[in-house]
């Protein structure tokens, strides 16, 4: 079975080489989206104050 290469396998690869700019796309929408700098501690704590406290349930009337 070491010869065997799935669909999914072969269509990345496939990917890959007809965009080989792909990867470099993919780390720089990361950078942006979910790589952030750590806030610091003034900051965290201005955040903190500003926090509103929520009703254990949100969509209650009363």
């Amino acid at each position: 079975m070491s010869g065997y290469v799935s669909e999914f396998t072969q269509f990345i690869t496939e990917l890959k080489a007809a965009k080989p700019q792909l990867e470099a796309e993919q780390r720089k929408g990361r950078a942006i989206w979910w790589d952030k700098q750590p806030l610091d501690v003034k900051e965290r704590s201005e955040q903190d104050a500003a926090r509103v406290p929520q009703k254990p349930y949100p969509y209650s009337t009363n």
